[in-house]
């Protein structure tokens, strides 16, 4: 993997995102990559039972240890995101779920971020601190409140950002800068930003983690997970998490995310310049009292936007006077946008999260500033539209005909 992060590494995110991790097929000269579907790989006599002894260069043996196919996907991701290695996994939860397993043990603490991706948030809420782990909830956009609650004794910090579903931002040189003076890691979900907007360990950050469901994989038809980050830190994790847990990513599911991926620098400028069209034309709506996007003005943190992202992504918040009645005509009457949960995909979705029910079920704020930093961006409730790659005139006048 070195090798190729040295041919790469001056040449452009298009070309990286076509070529790096892959290479014309020895003997068949295939340009393609080829989807390697076998769960196990004939061997030498030597060949070790177990992973302990298996170094990262060593031969395949068995897919749940390395497949030639999820090699490559690991080997581009690792190009685009300026990252010495990474490690795939069957989903995003998967992929967080095993660095928390890594890093954590029972007596460790841990600061998270008080809006993550609901999943994250649940299982930090429950299954950690049963574990033994001390969990405190912060609002990471907020440096005051992120130094308070890092301390010497805190092993990781995780943050989010932008985060799901606020597109609240946190400044990741700041969190690193924190995390590192405590004696913590820092990890940052970058799912919303992808490597074409934010390469968060140029900023300091010690793990990234992507759903590469959403944006990386960016057609909707293949789940999957990564950590990028040092060496050091990964092929240790592979061993403790990925291959003893079994949380694999399928081949064929790892061919998909690849095929994508070649798209992804051309697809993240089509989803800016739509998400902004969108968002400016959300902004003049009657119906809609507040849009919240990173790429417009009216954002409370454009500025750190401008520095931290060199695309503003397809995601946008808004929030309506009238959120469950509208998101019950929006189900029924658009007829371009899918009314569905998940993001990043070619086409655009929308979905209504309802703060009553996110705070019984996802999101626990431990102060009343952090309750009001979440009303702040949703209010009673807020939309999630994942800009898509249509026409934005046509995803304008959709949203035109069916809000009310």
């Amino acid at each position: 993997m070195k090798e190729h992060l040295k041919d790469f590494a001056k040449l452009g995110e298009q070309t990286k995102a076509v070529h790096a991790g892959e290479f014309p097929d020895p003997v068949t000269g295939a340009s393609s990559p080829n989807l390697v579907m076998s769960t196990t790989f004939v061997v030498g006599a030597d060949t070790g039972f177990s992973v302990e002894g298996m170094g990262e260069d060593d031969p395949f043996v068995y897919t749940r240890w390395g497949n030639p196919t999820i090699r490559q996907l690991e080997e581009k991701l690792a190009v685009l995101e300026d990252a010495e290695t990474a490690v795939a996994f069957a989903s995003g939860m998967s992929a967080a779920t095993a660095l928390l397993l890594h890093t954590l043990k029972a007596g460790d603490r841990a600061v998270i971020s008080d809006v993550a991706y609901a999943a994250v948030a649940e299982a930090t809420n429950e299954l950690f601190p049963s574990l033994g782990v001390a969990i405190t909830k912060v609002d990471t956009s907020d440096p005051e409140a992120l130094e308070a609650a890092v301390k010497p004794g805190v092993k990781l910090v995780y943050i989010e950002t932008p985060c799901n579903p606020l597109l609240r931002l946190t400044d990741i040189e700041a969190a690193a800068e924190i995390a590192h003076k405590a004696g913590a890691c820092l990890a940052v979900d970058s799912t919303f930003a992808t490597p074409i907007a934010t390469k968060p360990l140029g900023f300091g950050a010690d793990y990234v983690i992507h759903s590469l469901t959403k944006y990386i994989g960016g057609h909707g038809d293949a789940l999957g997970g990564v950590l990028l980050g040092r060496a050091a830190d990964l092929v240790p994790l592979r061993k403790r998490t990925s291959i003893r847990l079994g949380g694999t990513l399928s081949p064929f599911n790892a061919w998909l995310v690849m095929r994508g991926l070649a798209t992804l620098p051309l697809r993240m400028k089509a989803h800016e310049e739509n998400a902004l069209k969108v968002a400016r034309y959300l902004e003049t709506n009657p119906q809609v009292k507040r849009v919240i996007y990173p790429g417009l003005p009216s954002h409370p943190q454009h500025d750190l936007a401008k520095r931290q992202m060199r695309n503003f992504s397809g995601m946008v918040s808004f929030q309506t006077a009238k959120g469950k009645e509208t998101a019950r005509h929006l189900a029924e009457k658009l007829r371009i946008i899918h009314y569905a949960v998940s993001l990043g995909h070619h086409r655009s979705l929308i979905f209504y999260l309802h703060t009553e029910e996110l705070l019984d079920s996802s999101f626990k704020f431990a102060t009343q500033r952090q309750l009001d930093s979440w009303k702040t961006f949703a209010g009673d409730g807020i939309f999630r539209l994942s800009v898509g790659l249509e026409d934005a005139e046509d995803l304008i006048a959709d949203l035109e005909q069916a809000l009310i």
